[in-house]
């Protein structure tokens, strides 16, 4: 069975025909069997076979399969049917496009700067000797890595033993008159703030005054 057209075989498969099984060869076309295995097979007994049970699985070709398929064959058929009288004529243009001028003198450039590499004349070039300068360091750079050395030697190789005891004092300064008498004030003043009674506030009426200039105040301005 071709699986590679599943609908046609699915829409034939209740009318495809079964083969006949070939007729059973002859006694003398049978292959010669050794005599252990004569006698094995001459003395098997059928009941020893376990029933099973024969399963027959059809695996059909899945949706996808199916429209891989179809599409497959349209495209053959679009391919094989396809009307050539239906195409249109069309003239080929072949374009030239010119280099500008900033394209001109780059080539330029290039072609003379291959050309001067590959007719280099290495006897033009003057021999040189190359000189290996190992600079000394000045008097400061000196002295600085002395002072270093001397630091790190003086750390590294300290005797503990000439340390002298120390008690460590802890004091504890006290404040005087000036800043207790601060402190009290501002305290009394916090507490006099937070504890305020503002039901010992009274009434009173504010009254905006705009005295008018005297006489002599006039007279003093026009003078001026």
């Amino acid at each position: 069975m071709d699986w590679s057209r599943p609908s046609q075989c699915i829409d034939q498969m209740s009318s495809c025909a079964v083969p006949v099984a070939p007729a059973p060869p002859a006694l003398k076309d049978l292959p010669k069997v050794a005599g252990d295995l004569k006698s094995e097979l001459e003395g098997f007994s059928s009941s020893k076979l376990k029933n099973a049970e024969t399963q027959e699985k059809i695996v059909l070709p899945s949706a996808e399969d199916v429209a891989q398929e179809k599409t497959h064959n349209a495209l053959i058929a679009g391919v094989e049917n396809f009307n050539s009288s239906s195409l249109k004529r069309t003239d080929t243009k072949e374009k030239i496009v010119l280099p500008n001028a900033q394209d001109l003198a780059a080539e330029k450039t290039e072609k003379a700067l291959i050309e001067g590499i590959a007719k280099f004349d290495p006897a033009k070039l003057k021999h040189t000797e190359t000189q290996e300068k190992n600079p000394l360091p000045d008097k400061d750079a000196v002295q600085q890595e002395k002072t270093h050395q001397n630091l790190l030697s003086g750390v590294e190789h300290f005797d503990k033993t000439t340390m002298k005891h120390a008690q460590t004092s802890e004091k504890i300064i006290l404040p005087n008159t000036e800043v207790i008498e601060q402190e009290k004030a501002q305290s009394n003043l916090l507490s006099g703030i937070e504890n305020f009674d503002s039901t010992k506030l009274k009434h009173a009426e504010t009254q905006e005054k705009n005295p008018l200039p005297t006489k002599e105040v006039i007279d003093q301005e026009k003078s001026a």
